[in-house]
């Protein structure tokens, strides 16, 4: 079971009585299914409540009135408002439900050959069940040095392995411009491992470029070797997260300038923030900062050109930090079908990373390797 979720402004369901909370809840799920506004007439006839229409147009009436629900032209029935829709996924979530085992998801998963692929089946997988744009978020990146290896290749090249805590690889080929006897290169090896083992990638950068201005280093043939080595490798390394996304096409269907749709602005907004990838990352960053999942409707995003639109995310964990998964879709979402999915999907990317990290030192000829035993 997650943990409560959290919005930018959550109003408690509890602000209107039961019998409003539930017709709310009926009148929000048929406006979900089929986009119209929902009148009085059809509750009394379809939502059984054994009253009469006046009755429920009464109670319509103070949920307008109290903010829950708004009426888009004379005589036409009530559409919720965003604060209607927050206390319906309120409700949703004051539901007991329990997380299921994914074991289809995971397989799918597990197979994937590195952990960007693991991630990217995650934006895909997400975008299938919940027929929504699906996303996965890297964690920050702080990994930890673990090892480097420097295997012989023909020549003067010689293949830099570059080994992470997690299991984390990259790699990359260096021409040395000599050729290096291959005890040479396990010396150089061990001296980097015994130096920098267990600081953080981003330290262990600074600290070698840093050893390279030093004049004992440069007097040292093998020492200058191995730091230039493991330089070059590290000179591609840069902060931050990678965000997959899966599924974006799917709001262009969504596109219209009527009620509870996405914008041609809104969509343009979205789209130029997937190409500028760093201000969509900061954006979940400012929302995901804690376990459980976290919702945010319509009004409640920071962004004012984001209004059209719900984010439903959650978080993972990959034996060393987290990261967040999630869909974005327009504000008449079905949502009680997203949250499953991001839900049971976090739970089964969780299980499949954490097993990765048990597992042993993977193959060197790819990067972040999954699922080996």
């Amino acid at each position: 079971m997650s943990a409560a979720p959290r919005s930018r402004d959550q109003s408690p369901a509890g602000a209107v009585s039961d019998r409003s909370r539930r017709l709310l809840a009926v009148l929000v799920h048929e406006y979900i299914e089929r986009g119209e506004p929902v009148s009085s007439r059809w509750l009394a006839e379809h939502g059984g409540f054994n009253v009469s229409s006046a009755t429920l147009r009464h109670i319509m009436a103070d949920l307008e009135a109290t903010g829950y629900v708004h009426q888009p032209h004379t005589s036409a029935g009530r559409v919720p408002t965003d604060l209607g829709y927050r206390c319906y996924v309120d409700l949703l979530l004051q539901s007991p439900r329990r997380t299921r085992p994914s074991p289809w998801v995971e397989a799918r998963l597990s197979e994937a050959g590195t952990i960007d692929d693991v991630l990217s089946s995650v934006s895909q997988e997400l975008s299938r069940l919940s027929q929504h744009m699906g996303f996965a978020l890297t964690p920050t990146n702080e990994a930890v040095f673990k090892h480097i290896d420097f295997v012989p290749l023909d020549g003067t090249k010689v293949l830099v392995v570059l080994v992470a805590a997690g299991g984390q690889i990259s790699h990359k080929v260096v021409d040395l411009g000599d050729r290096l006897q291959p005890t040479d290169l396990t010396q150089a090896a061990n001296y980097l491992n015994t130096e920098f083992s267990g600081l953080p990638l981003w330290d262990v950068r600074a600290a070698i470029a840093d050893r390279l201005q030093q004049d004992q280093i440069l007097y040292d043939a093998l020492l200058s070797r191995a730091l230039r080595l493991a330089n070059e490798t590290f000179e591609d390394l840069t902060p931050g997260n990678t965000l997959f996304i899966q599924g974006a096409s799917l709001l262009l269907h969504e596109v219209s300038e009527g009620d509870d749709r996405v914008s041609l602005t809104t969509l343009r907004a979205l789209f130029a923030m997937i190409e500028e990838k760093h201000r969509l990352v900061r954006l979940l960053t400012e929302y995901v900062d804690g376990p459980g999942l976290t919702i945010v409707i319509g009004a409640e995003h920071t962004a004012p050109d984001l209004q059209d639109l719900s984010l439903i995310a959650a978080t993972y964990f990959d034996g060393h930090q987290t990261g967040s998964i999630g869909v974005i879709g327009p504000r008449r979402m079905r949502y009680s079908r997203a949250i499953a999915a991001v839900d049971r999907v976090s739970h089964a990317v969780s299980r499949v990373l954490l097993q990765h990290d048990r597992a042993t030192p993977p193959d060197y000829g790819r990067r972040n390797p999954v699922g080996t035993a």
